[in-house]
């Protein structure tokens, strides 16, 4: 049975709501900047109720997304990280890309250590599947979170487990 992301007990329509999480993400807009713009439309939505869709909505139109459009992607994958500025805040910007140069995914993390590089491995395997090889550059955390999860990979192979 196929989950449908619900908007039942909404007091907007669901096109609205879409539409306001589809331009936050998608766009650099503040809630403000969204709020004027429905409202130069005829809508009259507050930022707080905008800012509450987004935190609702977008990790579920990521997972129907994940489930229904996600491409199959190669079996050899080079991974990296590096830093970026997201509101005046560094994060650590993960991801991997196959040999065709598609991503296969990304994540943003405070810290570049084995647990966030390991994290992110658990991620990707659980959207686009086990590689069989894997390319990394010469970072220790990213070495360790990887060797973690061929230790994991070999205790799931050996005794049945699940992979967390």
């Amino acid at each position: 049975m196929e989950a449908v992301i619900s908007f039942k007990w909404r007091h907007s329509q669901k096109e609205i709501i879409l539409l306001v999480v589809r331009w936050y993400i998608s766009y650099s807009l503040s809630y403000r900047d969204i709020e004027e713009m429905m409202l130069e439309r005829g809508i009259n939505v507050d930022h707080s109720t905008i800012n509450r869709w987004v935190i609702y909505y977008s990790p579920l139109l990521e997972n129907e997304f994940r489930r229904n459009y996600k491409r199959n992607v190669g079996s050899s994958w080079r991974m990296d990280e590096t830093y970026i500025k997201i509101k005046g805040m560094w994060h650590y910007l993960y991801r991997a890309v196959d040999k065709e140069g598609d991503t296969i995914d990304f994540m943003l993390s405070k810290k570049r250590d084995e647990t966030a590089a390991k994290a992110f491995f658990v991620k990707a395997i659980g959207s686009s599947g086990l590689p069989e090889k894997v390319t990394i550059d010469k970072s220790g955390a990213n070495n360790a979170g990887l060797n973690a999860i061929n230790l994991q990979l070999i205790i799931f192979y050996l005794l049945g487990c699940t992979l967390i």
